[in-house]
């Protein structure tokens, strides 16, 4: 059936985005306004939740939603609606925070131009039907991440970071299409329901599919920040503005992941180690991303190897779904999905206010360090809780959400009864509780009675940047308490992977 509620949710966005540029750059130079691009693009943002609740609606009535326009076709299922709704959440609540963060920065309109650009582009990706449509999405979620990842590019750390960003989601682009060619060079189709019912019944035993699944697991994995393809995360986190630091670990990462769910869910015929693949990933995961966060001094650097380990505990979710056919797996997968995205945007929104009113970011945008933050409870006790909070839920503390969605992963993987799965979920447990070996010392640090130089010399938290902060802690714990209240994301999502593999 076809479904134009699909194009407005995709092309709202998208559409704002030359129009934020345009009011922005033309009430500046007309009438020195500096805001109104700030205010289109939450205008824009905001109204875009009127088409997802809409899809959602006829989603649930319905079922899968379809479009179809000459050679695009576009599909809405459980697992688009997750990634549309979390992209939603993640950018509206990072333009609002944005407000005070980036006024008065040279290129203010591209920002948020390019803000509303990726937001379309993510939830195109998640709606892609076919794998060239997916590969021209995940190119362009490339391009705008790029831009807004190197814009501070007259600092030559931001350049590099944004270079560095941009080659090597170049090289994983090429891989992918590679894996693209390869699959239209053996089932004649990109369709990626035809191409899952072309291998299911002619090429299961095909080395060349078998060749474009390792091409898209490498290609995607680049996105999706896979050890050893991580490397741009880094410098790119800690270099972005931090309402872009939010977006890259809680929604790009993600965005990625359902790109490679997509391309290898069409060639689950081919191969039975799937999921076998994402759980050993998912534990290479885990292990570098704590004993590499344990080593940083910088707060955002912190952060974004943190977030490795965090999509070691996705891929273990969804890889113990695959390979047992467990839709808990699933869910616990998209439900962790759901809490990194709330917690680590909270953390980098927090840290990047911090970084706003110490000043070691105005003029030069120096890193923020750990013992920047001594003592920062005495002078911003609100900014310092949910920091806090997102730290300790990152940890995996009761009775956080990222307690919960890990608990929901390990019991996913206990209920398999396989002996070798019980160890990787120990030792999965095991790497929650050494992560806290950097979680809590820099919560210890925020709550140091002696405030640092920076903090002593800092400003006040304006009051539109608290707000998102505010809306982020109270997920953080209200999910934990009640994690039904994303039953209506998680539960569609898991079922939609599960059909995709045949579990």
């Amino acid at each position: 059936m076809t479904q134009s509620i699909i194009i407005w949710l995709i092309w709202l966005p998208l559409a704002a985005s030359p129009l934020i540029y345009l009011v922005g750059r033309i009430s500046r130079r007309q009438w020195g306004y500096t805001s109104t691009a700030r205010w289109v693009a939450l205008a824009a943002l905001v109204a875009s939740w009127v088409p997802f609740v809409h899809a959602y609606r006829q989603f649930s009535a319905e079922g899968v939603l379809t479009y179809v326009y000459g050679s695009v076709a576009l599909r809405l299922d459980g697992l688009s609606l997750l990634l549309a709704g979390v992209v939603l959440m993640l950018a509206t609540l990072v333009t609002l925070y944005s407000n005070p963060y980036m006024a008065g920065e040279i290129g203010e309109s591209k920002y948020y131009a390019m803000l509303a650009a990726i937001s379309g582009v993510m939830i195109g990706l998640g709606c892609a039907a076919d794998l060239f449509n997916l590969w021209l999405w995940f190119e362009a979620m490339a391009v705008t991440s790029y831009l807004l990842v190197a814009f501070y590019r007259d600092e030559s750390a931001a350049l590099e970071a944004g270079v560095k960003y941009l080659v090597q989601s170049a090289v994983g682009s090429v891989f992918v299409l590679m894996g693209v060619a390869l699959v239209l060079a053996q089932t004649g189709t990109l369709d990626l329901a035809a191409v899952g019912t072309a291998v299911s019944t002619q090429f299961v035993d095909s080395p060349l599919l078998l060749t474009a699944g390792a091409l898209f697991v490498i290609g995607f994995g680049v996105k999706i920040a896979i050890v050893p393809m991580h490397t741009w995360l880094p410098d790119a986190h800690s270099q972005a503005p931090s309402g872009i630091s939010a977006m890259l670990s809680g929604v790009v990462i993600e965005a990625g992941l359902v790109a490679l769910l997509r391309s290898l869910s069409a060639l689950a015929g081919v191969a039975a180690a799937w999921g076998e693949l994402l759980i050993g990933f998912g534990v290479l995961n885990m292990v570098a991303g704590n004993l590499l966060a344990l080593r940083q001094t910088q707060v955002k650097r912190l952060l974004a190897f943190s977030s490795l380990a965090h999509v070691g505990y996705m891929l273990l979710g969804l890889g113990v779904a695959i390979y047992a056919g467990n839709v808990a797996g699933a869910e616990g997968g998209f439900f962790h999905l759901i809490s990194h995205g709330l917690m680590k945007g909270l953390a980098f929104l927090s840290a990047g206010a911090l970084l706003y009113v110490l000043h070691t970011a105005r003029g030069d945008h120096s890193p923020l360090t750990v013992s920047d933050l001594a003592g920062a409870a005495q002078r911003y006790p609100l900014v310092a809780l949910v920091f806090s909070l997102a730290l300790l839920g990152l940890g995996g503390l009761p009775p956080l959400v990222g307690f919960m969605s890990k608990w929901q992963i390990m019991a996913a993987g206990f209920a398999t009864q396989n002996t070798v799965l019980y160890a990787i979920v120990a030792f999965a447990a095991l790497n929650s509780v050494l992560s806290l070996a950097y979680y809590a010392p820099l919560v210890n640090m925020v709550y140091r009675r002696q405030p640092s130089t920076a903090v002593l010399a800092g400003q006040p938290v304006p009051f539109m940047m608290q707000i998102p902060l505010l809306l982020l802690a109270v997920g953080v714990v209200a999910i934990g308490f009640w994690p039904n209240l994303v039953n209506w994301l998680v539960q569609p999502a898991g079922a939609a992977l599960m059909a995709a593999f045949g579990g």
